[in-house]
């Protein structure tokens, strides 16, 4: 299977800012893996802005690993997922630390933020080792492949195990971004294009007339709905911010200052004339939030945060929940 595949990528490689050329020499380590930690749970067009950005800013490990923790949570901001961002640090000063990435999967995975999935594909792809890469789009390949009829989560160990019978010794990072490719752009979850796989003949779900209907999936239980409160005290030409703690959902990012929501029962950041604005819904993993937005004049010293001009706000620094807040409250600014 693995030369039909690679025949195809060699053709067909989609053009990605942190990959190189098929068959050409092996990827920096550094660029693979800064893509593969922002690619995890984000879509391949959500990255790509992101990585130019980042790679413009600190063109090494060691650059990004001497970066000032609060840049580095201000250009991650929108793409969600902040522990992620919070790991890339702890990783690149690691990394730094000890000259280089291991060039082994056990090395790399014994990283900050670095599981099993990252490893096998930094090692893949940029050091050339022969391990089995398997995302969504390659368990969905696989399932096809194989005709898997036992739904996910629960197949996973399943569809690990028959992937890592299809890894070639020859270009396995190759093979490994071919996989994802095929998954992305021809064995794409609703109407596959059977037609022009260069797989057909060895899939059995096409033989079987049931590609389309895999993989099985166990339902999901619907996201409980949380509420909470959040505060937009004005002072002046001011207004009010503080840095989340460091861990948690949004951990260490900028934001207005709010509660209920996230474990934390806290009073609003002090006195102020707080009037209702309405309500921002947001998704997150496990749960929706509806997340009541208050605006005010503060009467006195905050209780907590700090108070920021108007002009140096950046929307674009905030957390995605942040910004629907600042996108509700700012006519109200501007007033």
């Amino acid at each position: 299977m693995a030369p039909d595949l690679l025949a195809w990528y060699d053709r067909h490689a989609r053009d990605l800012p942190w990959r190189v050329q098929p068959g050409g020499a092996p990827a920096d380590p550094y660029r693979v893996w800064l893509s593969e930690v922002m690619l995890q749970q984000t879509t391949v067009a959500a990255v790509k802005a992101y990585f130019l950005r980042f790679t413009a800013i600190w063109p090494t490990v060691q650059d990004l690993a001497a970066a000032p923790d609060a840049q580095v949570m201000a250009e991650w901001a929108g793409l969600g997922y902040y522990a992620r961002a919070r790991n890339l640090l702890a990783c690149a000063r690691a990394v730094t630390a000890m000259g280089g990435f291991p060039d082994s999967r056990d090395g790399l995975q014994a990283l900050p933020g670095i599981g099993a999935y990252t490893s096998a594909a930094i090692a893949a792809i940029a050091f050339d080792r022969a391990e089995t890469v398997v995302d969504g789009n390659v368990e969905r390949v696989v399932a096809r492949l194989f005709a898997v009829q036992t739904p996910l989560p629960r197949a996973k160990l399943e569809l690990v195990a028959l992937a890592d019978t299809l890894t070639p010794a020859a270009r396995p990072g190759d093979y490994a971004q071919a996989m994802m490719d095929l998954g992305a752009t021809i064995c794409t979850p609703r109407s596959p294009a059977c037609v022009i796989c260069p797989l057909q003949a060895q899939c059995d779900a096409r033989a079987q007339g049931i590609a389309a209907e895999l993989p099985r999936k166990t339902p999901k239980a619907a996201k409980p709905l949380r509420q909470g409160t959040v505060w937009l005290g004005r002072q002046g030409e001011a207004l009010l911010l503080e840095h989340r703690p460091p861990q948690g959902l949004l951990g260490g990012v900028l934001a207005f200052p709010s509660a209920g929501w996230d474990g934390r029962d806290l009073p609003p950041p002090g006195p102020a004339d707080w009037r209702d604005l309405g309500t921002v819904r947001h998704v997150f993993t496990h749960f929706t939030l509806d997340l009541t937005v208050r605006i005010g004049t503060l009467a006195g010293n905050p209780t907590r945060g700090e108070l920021v001009p108007l002009r140096q706000i950046d929307p674009a620094a905030l957390p995605g929940l942040m910004r629907k807040v600042w996108d509700m409250a700012r006519p109200h600014l501007t007033a």
